[in-house]
């Protein structure tokens, strides 16, 4: 008897936070319902056959414990690693089909939603199913994908992913993962068919504001990010550049738009005004002080604001790939708004994480 199974994850949004993550400070984000699946079965060989017809690509190798890294970001044999390690065999081998409608390497986290929906579907696949939590895969996606490799990342990608919905996420002391279910509307997401450059993107703003903090803490060592105030920035101003200093700001007033973001999201009543004020502020940071959005990015949101969107932002590291606006109101014709500047526009709406879906 056949034992094919499918899981899907979403993609997901940054609402509040973008570029606090791998600083530790907390992150708002959303999964959007835009998903990728996972369609598989058991072999009898010990492989491992993984199709990608979205890519035109096919990806075999015999299952073994401790995969070699074939490349930097190998994550199909990271994840098998990492679940071998904690006890989970793979003898019979496997073969799945990969596909979605997350738009690539655009901001959504493509990359991390197909990672926890590997490890998803690799709990249910193994020889002994022992299907995770979603903070469980969540954690071991982030292993996977960024310590196991060394990199510079945070954790909302995974989180937002596995768990689904909208989560407030604070990574420093200790995780923590609050789910907020908040009366939303509709969103929409425009990719701007701009590749991203987030490498140069990380080096200079969170290199940057990195180096600014070291720089700041030799003369006064108890600064911390979590809690320095705009009028603080007059005492240390001199020490930094002038890029240094507006980074330090952005952060600064990223970090309090999330507080009030934060209040308003948990109030009975959203006001949703307001929430699309906030989006505004959070993207004029990103925009004038980051400066991580593009000309083009800047007039999808002009665009799709003169056409009823209540407010929006830049999504991911930025440079290009996507925005998104808040449209609970005539959402197609913000859509329409968007495509007229040269973007590919999609609507959606807040989806549920990770999922088994037989």
């Amino acid at each position: 008897m056949s034992n094919k199974i499918k899981v899907s994850t979403p993609g997901r949004i940054c609402l509040f936070g973008e570029h606090q993550d791998y600083l530790g400070l907390p992150v708002i984000a959303a999964a959007i319902s835009k998903r990728v699946s996972i369609t598989g079965e058991n072999r009898n060989d010990g492989k491992a056959i993984i199709h990608l017809p979205d890519i035109d690509d096919e990806i075999s190798f015999e299952i073994y414990p401790e995969l070699p890294y074939l490349h930097k970001r190998d994550y199909f044999r990271s994840a098998l690693n990492i679940l071998q390690r904690q006890g989970y065999t793979f003898k019979k081998g496997l073969e799945c089909t990969v596909q979605g409608n997350i738009p690539i390497n655009s901001g959504t986290s493509s990359s991390s939603a197909l990672l926890a929906n590997w490890i998803h579907f690799l709990s249910r696949i193994a020889d002994e199913p022992n299907p995770l939590s979603a903070n469980d895969i969540a954690e071991i996606a982030y292993r996977a994908e960024v310590v196991e490799f060394n990199e510079a990342g945070g954790m909302m990608d995974h989180y937002s992913t596995a768990v689904g919905n909208v989560i407030y996420l604070e990574s420093t002391p200790a995780i923590k993962v609050e789910t907020l279910k908040p009366a939303f509307g509709s969103f929409v997401l425009g990719d701007s068919l701009e590749p991203k450059d987030t490498v140069g993107i990380l080096k200079r703003v969170k290199y940057g504001v990195l180096e600014a903090v070291e720089k700041i803490k030799i003369a006064y060592p108890d600064f911390s990010l979590f809690n320095v105030q705009q009028e603080d920035t007059k005492t240390f101003a001199s020490l930094i550049t002038k890029e240094e200093l507006d980074l330090i700001k952005a952060n600064i007033d990223n970090r309090e738009i999330l507080i009030e973001a934060l209040a308003l999201l948990k109030a009975k009543t959203l006001n949703h005004q307001r929430f699309g004020e906030l989006l505004n502020q959070h993207q004029l940071n990103l925009q004038a002080l980051l400066k991580i959005s593009t000309p083009k990015i800047d007039r999808m949101l002009a665009a799709a604001k003169a056409s009823g969107a209540f407010g929006g932002k830049i999504n991911g590291s930025g440079g290009g790939g996507c925005m998104f606006v808040y449209a609970p109101e005539n959402p197609e014709e913000v859509a329409k708004s968007i495509e007229k500047e040269g973007g590919k526009a999609y609507v959606i709406q807040i989806d549920e994480g990770t999922s088994f879906e037989n």
